[in-house]
C-alpha cells in the first residue's frame, strides 16, 4: 500500500472513531449520566461513582482515570497502533462527555419518564461504540477486556460478552441506588445498547445465504439473472433428487438483505416450482464482504 493510501485509510479510520465518540458521548452525557442510568461497562461504574460523589467528580474524568491500567494491559496484548487509537477515542469521548455536561445538558428538556433516556441513551451509546469498534479501536475500559476475551473465546459475539459484564455491573448498581424502577430502566438501556452495538458492528457483514434447487434446464436462466440483474456471483452444485432420481441443480449464493426480494422475483419468474432455502449468514468473508485477514470483531 502506497503512502497516499495509508494516509487516506488512517484519516477514514479516525473520522469514523470521531463520529462514534460524538454519538457515544451524547448518549452518556445527555441521557444515561443525566438520569443515573449506570448502563454497564466502565462508563456505568464511572456514573455510579459520580452519583455517590454527588457529581463533584465528572463522569468523563473518572472514565479517563480508570482507563490508565487498562491501557497498559492493552499495550501488552494488542500493540502500539491499537493503544494510540484507543487513547484518542478515550480522550475524545471523555472530553466530549464533560463538554456536553457543561454546555448542552442545561438546554435538554427534563422528563419524569425515564423510559425515554433509557432507550435513547442506550441506542446512542451502542451505535457510537459500535462505530468505534468497527474502526478497529475501543473507548478503553471493559472494551479492552472484551477484546481480550474475544481472543480466547472467538465463538462468542462481542455484544454478548459486553452484556454479561454489564449484567454484573447493573447488579452492583441495584445495591447502590436501591431503586427497583431505576434498576429496570438501566437493564432496558443495556438491552437496547447490545442490540444497537451488534447491529452497527455486524450489520454490514450480515446477509442471507440462499440455496435454490431447480431443474438443469432452468439453472442457466436463474444464474444469468443473478449475475446480470443483481451483479453478484453464485455457485452451482450438481445434485439428484433422492426420491425421483432426476438430475437437479443447486444454486448457492450469499446476498445482501436488501437485494433478496429481487432474487425471489428472478426465481419465481423462471421456475415457480423451485425449492428455495433461505438462512441468515452473520459473517461472510470474500469479495464484496469481509477480508479474510480482517481482525475479528
Amino acid at each position: 500500500m502506497d503512502k497516499k493510501s495509508i494516509i487516506a485509510a488512517t484519516a477514514k479510520k479516525y473520522a469514523i472513531i470521531t463520529v462514534g465518540c460524538i454519538i457515544y458521548s451524547f448518549g452518556v452525557a445527555l441521557f444515561l449520566d443525566a438520569y443515573a442510568l449506570a448502563s454497564g461497562g466502565l462508563t456505568g461504574i464511572a456514573i455510579m461513582i459520580s452519583y455517590l460523589a454527588h457529581g463533584k467528580i465528572g463522569t468523563g474524568w473518572l472514565i479517563l482515570i480508570f482507563n490508565i491500567p487498562l491501557f497498559i494491559l492493552g499495550a501488552v496484548f494488542f500493540g502500539k497502533r491499537f493503544i494510540i487509537s484507543t487513547l484518542f477515542a478515550t480522550a475524545a469521548s471523555s472530553g466530549l462527555i464533560e463538554l456536553w455536561t457543561y454546555t448542552l445538558l442545561q438546554f435538554m428538556p427534563n422528563t419524569e419518564n425515564i423510559l425515554i433516556p433509557a432507550v435513547v441513551g442506550g441506542a446512542l451509546y451502542g451505535a457510537g461504540l459500535g462505530l468505534v469498534f468497527r474502526a478497529g479501536s475501543t473507548t478503553g475500559g471493559t472494551d479492552i477486556i472484551v477484546k481480550l476475551l474475544r481472543k480466547r473465546f472467538r465463538h462468542l459475539r462481542t455484544g454478548i460478552i459486553s452484556m454479561i459484564i454489564d449484567i454484573i455491573i447493573i447488579g452492583a448498581s441495584g445495591f447502590i441506588y436501591k431503586d427497583m424502577e431505576l434498576l429496570f430502566y438501566t437493564t432496558l438501556s443495556v438491552i437496547i445498547f447490545t442490540a444497537f452495538f451488534d447491529w452497527v458492528l455486524y450489520g454490514g457483514n450480515s446477509a442471507k445465504l440462499v440455496y435454490i434447487v431447480t431443474t438443469t434446464e432452468n439453472k442457466n436462466a436463474i444464474c444469468d439473472g443473478i449475475l446480470k440483474e443483481l451483479d453478484i456471483s453464485a455457485t452451482v452444485i450438481d445434485g439428484k433428487g433422492a426420491y425421483t432420481g432426476n438430475e437437479r441443480a443447486v444454486i448457492m449464493c450469499a446476498i445482501k438483505n436488501f437485494l433478496y426480494p429481487r432474487l425471489r422475483d428472478i426465481v419465481r419468474n423462471v421456475d415457480h416450482n423451485a425449492f428455495t432455502i433461505v438462512t441468515s449468514a452473520k459473517e461472510i468473508y470474500g469479495e464484496g464482504y469481509k477480508d479474510h485477514n480482517a481482525e475479528d470483531l
